[in-house]
């Protein structure tokens, strides 16, 4: 059967797809960095009256806000998207994104303005939150309304790619920094530098994506009339379970992500004592490794589904996380690189074909709505209180054991949803009702 999907031509597909990652990784490189941020020295300059965990745990909670404001974005952006058009938003998420995170590098800290330092922090990172939760629906469906549809889980996976890759250049930035300066300068201007890099990033950004076309599939709908008044009511209404499938594929996947990437940092330095830099490295090292096997995952679920890869990689994850902090407690660049780098590989299997995968559950009319709400809903729950929750097991029980359990549950969750989903390989975007 002839897809109705129109053609694109190859330059095309490489321009949406090329645009679509630069501009994710610059808006998770933003995302990120608070991530580390909260894990390394918000502590200190914004929570200095607390003891050190305690301090940690009320940056993470900091932290945790912007997941909050995610669905918030998700369902505003959604609803625009779905109406208007998917490229126009891109621009609007990609613009708040940069001032925000630029103006968190330029915050007073608490020494210097007291309590209005955590105030402002916070105000801030809840217009993180809601800028990146209107940017992963608009990227991965401005994509996957071009790619062909036999490929489309491979040309989708290139905007996932930017999550990882956010990180690790995120990662990066804080490891140069924190190895170039002494620990005094980094604590007083040099987490900044991150920050204030958003301004270059978001300008190259921009950029890119000013040539990206609007989705034919999209204009096509609606030029015969294909555009709901409220999008993201109709998408509640009559796409419940398609919102619950996709919000279980994110649970364990995202809860596993953010303990290996932002918990794991606290763990080795604040519990642990170990160096900073080794711990950055094992990050960095994990995160391009992961963005290096992401496309073969996601040309596998092309080729033999969705379900079983991300299945697999749900699976691997939870046995890796049996010897995950093993691995950690051992100290040793290699050992602490053995154990994020295995956890984010295994993730990837997840990642990868996350996009098509939730994408093609809903029909065009409601998509940006439905798998922006489906993805970032979860993140209430899941990414938000990941690191907050990790931290908190560890202080109950002194030890690692429950936060291992409490990871593996979520994973546990996340294969109910794989079982309970349908396989929507190489489905036409047209005939998804």
């Amino acid at each position: 059967m002839t897809s109705a999907q129109p053609d694109v031509s190859r330059r095309e597909l490489r321009t949406v797809v090329g645009a679509s990652l630069i501009g994710t990784m610059i808006e998770w490189f933003d995302f990120f960095i608070y991530g580390v941020a909260s894990a390394l020295v918000f502590n200190r300059l914004f929570f200095p009256s607390f003891d050190s965990l305690t301090g940690t745990l009320l940056a993470f909670s900091t932290y945790a806000l912007g997941f909050l404001a995610r669905p918030l974005g998700g369902v505003v952006f959604g609803h625009f998207g779905d109406r208007i058009g998917r490229k126009t938003l891109l621009m609007i998420s990609l613009l708040t994104m940069g001032i925000s995170t630029t103006a968190i590098g330029l915050l007073p800290t608490y020494e210097q303005i007291g309590a209005w330092a955590p105030i402002l922090l916070i105000l801030l990172r809840l217009l993180q939150g809601f800028a990146v939760g209107g940017e992963w629906g608009g990227a991965v469906l401005i994509v996957a309304e071009v790619a062909p549809p036999a490929q489309r889980g491979f040309w989708t996976c290139w905007p996932q790619v930017g999550a990882p890759a956010g990180n690790l250049l995120a990662a990066g930035v804080f490891a140069a920094s924190s190895g170039l300066l002494t620990e005094a300068d980094f604590i007083a201007w040099g987490w900044r530098i991150p920050f204030l890099m958003s301004v270059v990033l978001v300008l190259v950004g921009w950029w890119l994506r000013r040539a990206v076309s609007e989705s034919m599939v999209f204009a096509r709908e609606a030029a015969e009339g294909g555009v709901e008044r409220f999008p993201a009511m109709e998408a509640i209404r009559r796409k419940g379970r398609a919102l619950l499938t996709g919000a279980g594929l994110r649970f364990g996947e995202n809860i596993c992500y953010y303990v290996i990437a932002t918990f794991s940092i606290t763990y080795f330095t604040e519990i642990r004592g170990g160096d900073r830099s080794l711990v950055l490295n094992a990050v960095l090292i994990g995160s391009a490794v992961e963005c290096m096997t992401m496309p073969l995952f996601a040309a596998l679920s092309d080729r033999i589904g969705r379900r079983l890869v991300y299945g697999a990689g749900a699976v691997c994850v939870a046995a890796w996380f049996l010897v995950f902090f093993t691995l950690m407690d051992r100290g040793s660049l290699w050992s602490v690189g053995l154990a994020i780098t295995g956890a984010m590989v295994a993730h990837g299997a997840m990642y990868a074909p996350q996009g098509a995968a939730i994408t093609e559950l809903f029909p065009t009319r409601l998509r940006y709505s439905g798998a922006s709400i489906a993805y970032q809903a979860t993140s209430i729950l899941a990414g938000s209180l990941a690191p907050i929750i990790a931290l908190s097991l560890y202080k109950a029980s002194g030890g690692t054991a429950l936060v291992a359990a409490y990871v593996i549950g979520s994973l546990m969750l996340t294969i109910v949803a794989v079982i309970a989903a349908p396989e929507t390989r190489g489905v036409d975007l047209h005939e998804v009702t």
